[in-house]
């Protein structure tokens, strides 16, 4: 159908389409120009729609890249509490990073490029480390329902969530191996850390 505004085929049918059309755009301007230097109606533009779109869907542009937090946070706990009894808390740890990181490696189109723009910007660097602070606290949570003490528990998700950071970074620094295999590595080199090896 045309009209006054011409072709409307470009026109996102859904709120999902628009989302993630509005991601992707912020994602190329902030690769292309900086975070700092992009404005909402570029992304905006870019996605195809007009800025009042862009607010309905993320109430700033530092929120673009950090949409489906509370789904990874819930998403974390349910792989925590699926795990079967019997395993250590890391060993726990592994088994739910690596089902939470299958959402990851879907999304790596996406994920590798935000992962650069995030570590190129101090203000989106900040968002990160408050991200990961609720979803570790989150992990901690999940650890505690399953009988583990408190400061067991806070002291597992703080180093399985680093040892899941650093599996992250090697599987975008070397993609010829798995975020799985990445992942392996890096709770083997923990109990390595640890004299458990």
């Amino acid at each position: 159908m045309t009209g006054a505004c011409g072709s409307l085929g470009d026109v996102p049918r859904s709120g999902a389409e628009a989302r993630r059309r509005l991601q992707q755009a912020a994602l190329e301007l902030y690769r292309e120009r900086g975070f700092d230097q992009t404005t909402t109606a570029e992304i905006a533009a870019r996605a195809g729609v007009n800025e009042r779109t862009f607010f309905r869907h993320f109430p700033n542009k530092r929120e673009v890249l950090f949409d489906g937090e509370a789904d990874l946070r819930a998403a974390l706990m349910e792989a925590v509490a699926e795990v079967p009894d019997g395993l250590q808390p890391l060993e726990v740890l592994l088994c739910a990073f690596q089902k939470a990181g299958r959402i990851l490696e879907e999304n790596r189109p996406f994920s590798e490029p935000r992962l650069a723009v995030i570590a190129a910007t101090p203000a989106l660097r900040e968002r990160e480390l408050a991200k990961a602070a609720w979803l570790t606290e989150a992990v901690a949570e999940a650890l505690r329902r399953r009988g583990v003490t408190g400061r067991l528990a806070d002291l597992a998700a703080h180093t399985g969530w680093a040892a899941f950071h650093q599996a992250a970074q090697a599987w975008i620094d070397d993609p010829s191996q798995s975020l799985d295999a990445h992942l392996r590595q890096t709770f083997d080199d923990l109990r390595t850390l640890s004299g458990a090896g």
